[in-house]
């Protein structure tokens, strides 16, 4: 059986005057995000790329645990999911947002940071 090591990055992060954490990890079949301003993990989010004849790709992404009414969170882990996608990954995703503040200056620096110090 071959052994395989977790990648893991955190980092810090200012954003609309909250102070953010972000952890990123590599798992053998997806990637975790979890950004809180709260300490918790808040709500959680699975997006993944759907595999199919189309030419153009389809990506699925679902509410798991915690807010469902917030379609920005669905669009920030979209955002992220193709970001993975067109970087070559077919690794799922799985995001977990727990924030004071869900405007969209908020979720664009999430996407920023986490592409910024992508492990894909």
């Amino acid at each position: 059986m071959e052994t395989t090591f977790i990648i893991c990055f955190c980092l810090l992060a200012f954003l609309q005057g909250n102070k953010t954490d972000v952890v990123l990890c590599s798992y053998d079949d997806h990637f975790l995000v979890i950004a809180t301003q709260i300490g918790a993990m808040g709500t959680i989010l699975h997006a993944r790329k759907e595999e199919g004849v189309s030419i153009e790709p389809t990506f699925n992404v679902s509410s798991i645990f915690g807010k469902r009414d917030e379609p920005m969170l669905l669009a920030c882990a979209r955002q992220l999911i193709e970001h993975i996608s067109t970087s070559g990954s077919s690794k799922s995703l799985v995001l977990s947002l727990g924030l004071k503040d869900h405007s969209v200056e908020t979720l664009r620096g999430i996407v920023s940071a986490v592409i910024d110090n992508c492990l894909w």
